[in-house]
């Protein structure tokens, strides 16, 4: 038996029963607000002693006190789920969303992403505010509104959740990715001085960061990565204070085929080492070079170290094992400019 009645609309009759406090009040359909009596008339026939003048009181029992109430709604409604589309209406793939979200990062701090709306405003998909650093990005705002993108103006605990960390400066932007540069294109416009940053393995974002404010500061201006969006990721754009924005990710098809892509265009190939290798002070650094870092720990593996054309070292009292990889990117970065600028 089919359990469905349609009305003349289409849509499905479902029948409910009625519970005894709306048998008692005739019955105010809770879903439309609809039904039952008007609290005026409610009042007036208390007044009157309960005498009434229109027909309903002379009413026989029928459909309207019946104990069954009836909603109309479309059939498979209850299948439809509901992403809080504008007309509440429209479904999302979900495999869209996942699409989507890979697509997306989140940059914070006031330098960092001042620089990523001057540099690029089309990646930014929504932003987030405290009302203290709102003057300052007063310009992001009117372009916010005119090109219709989406901006909150919120309080510290809410922008703490919106960007995930409690150093976010006061802002957040969700932005598109950029993707790595492939290095035939890099090389297609390169000019005649040119320091290519590699970094092997190196992926704590603060480091990242650090290094990418060198390489904006020296003018290095591509990093050769095997990961192009460990540079776009909050903390590392936020520790560069505006430095990602000068800086390209390329790469190659594996970080070593990509250092002899560059090897085979001109350029050489500057590997490091805390212990051997020219040091830095007497080192007469080419114009068009490629310098190789590793992480701290372990720094480059053999076979990398062994693609070097040249390597460097950097003297000092040797106290300590090493200098972080962001400081001694920018002792390197800082002689190459100095010969070379």
């Amino acid at each position: 038996m089919n359990d469905e009645f349609k009305g003349k609309s289409g849509k499905v009759k479902v029948m409910y029963v009625r519970g005894e406090e709306e048998n008692r009040s005739r019955g105010q359909n809770p879903r439309t607000g609809k039904g039952g009596r008007p609290a005026a008339r409610q009042e007036d026939n208390r007044r009157s002693g309960g005498r009434r003048n229109d027909d309903s009181a002379r009413k026989p029992r029928g459909a309207g006190d019946s104990p069954w109430r009836t909603v109309s709604r479309a059939p498979n409604d209850e299948n439809k789920p509901d992403h809080g589309g504008i007309s509440g209406k429209s479904v999302i793939d979900p495999e869209q969303i996942r699409r989507q979200r890979m697509e997306e990062t989140r940059v914070y701090g006031e330098n960092a992403c001042q620089a990523l709306f001057q540099s690029r405003p089309e990646a930014i998909v929504r932003a987030w505010f405290v009302q203290s650093v709102t003057p300052r990005f007063r310009e992001a705002l009117r372009w916010l509104a005119a090109n219709r993108k989406a901006y909150h103006v919120v309080d510290d605990a809410e922008l703490a959740k919106a960007s995930g960390t409690e150093h976010h400066g006061g802002v957040c932007f969700l932005i598109k990715k950029r993707m790595g540069m492939a290095v035939s294109d890099w090389l297609a416009q390169a000019g005649t001085k040119d320091c290519v940053l590699a970094l092997e393995d190196v992926s704590n974002p603060h480091n990242l960061g650090g290094i990418m404010r060198s390489c904006a500061h020296f003018g290095a201006k591509g990093l050769l990565v095997d990961d192009a969006s460990l540079l776009e990721s909050g903390a590392a754009v936020r520790t560069a204070e505006g430095g990602a924005e000068h800086v390209q990710a390329i790469s190659g098809s594996s970080f070593a085929e990509g250092l002899a892509e560059f090897r085979n265009a001109g350029y050489t190939i500057v590997t490091t080492s805390s212990h051997k290798g020219t040091p830095l002070a007497e080192a007469a650094l080419p114009e068009k070079m490629v310098l190789v870092l590793g992480q701290e720990s372990e720094g480059l593996t053999d076979t990398t170290f062994q693609q070097g054309d040249m390597s460097l070292s950097i003297g000092g009292t040797g106290n300590v094992e090493s200098l972080n990889v962001s400081v001694a990117t920018g002792i390197l970065l800082a002689e190459w400019w100095r010969q070379n600028a």
